[in-house]
């Protein structure tokens, strides 16, 4: 559905350059450390940003660089929402209401009520009175009553309790659940949300992509090795990703996981886990 090559944006101190697929039918998750790019990514898709090179294609066409008109031509087909981004404080959920109604042309109002009322979102309230997970919900909400193809969501899950993120995570899957060839593009520092949610995960640091992996399979066969100087010394670092100086010795990010446990039963091995990995690979020495 998305598809971004080489997507370049130069800022003083900082600079951006992605390539990221989102096929149909998938949820794809960006992780990172805050100020990774991630937030600079989901804009220079949406061409919020004037992009310095690159690519972006939706549905096989790529999209002019730098084309405000086509880039508003598309974005029909996408429910956002941004971490910094939102509704007036000043709005209530009626007022939501008739913006996006004013905004897309096949918004269904009914499905919006329906949505208030089941996650008990008060609509006579001003937003700047809801509390943080409704705000939270009342965002996700809007951007999924207008059969958009792809949400584009950042941080939806930031500040939320435990059961606020599960009732909005669930939401997601059901959107999917209507429609096999929608698809999803989120970012969130949580990483359970993650580990349960997405197909394929997408590793962003200082501006660049740095890991692109199937979400099973991180789970599944990537491992810490925790690993003594005798050890580290002694062991087969062919399947070895990245390395970090420890007090105990050396922790190991491996993709391998079988073969250090069929082959040095003795050492130390724990399942990889996304901070795992986000730790690892943006802060990993050697």
């Amino acid at each position: 559905m998305i598809r971004m090559r080489d997507v370049k944006k130069n800022y003083k101190n900082f600079t951006l350059q992605v390539s990221l697929d989102v096929p149909r039918g998938t949820i794809i998750g960006l992780i990172g450390k805050n100020g990774a790019g991630k937030s600079t990514t989901f804009k220079a898709l949406l061409g919020l940003i004037h992009i310095d090179g690159g690519t972006v294609s939706f549905n096989g066409n790529e999209i002019k660089t730098g084309s405000d008109k086509e880039f508003a031509n598309i974005r029909k087909y996408f429910g956002v929402a941004l971490s910094e981004s939102g509704f007036s404080d000043m709005f209530d959920a009626g007022d939501v209401k008739k913006v996006l109604g004013a905004m897309f042309d096949d918004f269904d109002g009914v499905k919006f009520d329906s949505y208030c009322a089941r996650f008990n979102i008060p609509t006579e309230k001003k937003i700047s009175e809801l509390s943080t997970g409704n705000r939270a919900k009342l965002k996700v909400i809007s951007t999924m009553c207008h059969n958009a193809q792809l949400l584009i969501l950042d941080e939806p899950t930031a500040g939320l309790d435990v059961v606020a993120r599960d009732q909005l995570l669930g939401l997601l899957r059901e959107y999917l659940m209507e429609d096999e060839s929608r698809s999803i593009l989120i970012s969130s520092h949580i990483s359970t949300d993650l580990e349960g949610l997405c197909d394929y995960l997408y590793l962003i640091n200082d501006g660049s992509i740095v890991l692109k992996e199937d979400t099973d399979v991180l789970l599944s066969e990537y491992a810490l090795l925790k690993l003594s100087e005798e050890s580290y010394g002694k062991v087969d670092k062919t399947h070895i990703i990245q390395t970090k100086k420890e007090e105990f010795g050396y922790a190991c990010l491996t993709n391998q996981k079988q073969y250090y446990i069929e082959n040095y039963p003795d050492i130390v091995i724990e399942n990889g886990k996304i901070d795992d990995l986000i730790l690892m690979m943006t802060e990993g020495g050697e």
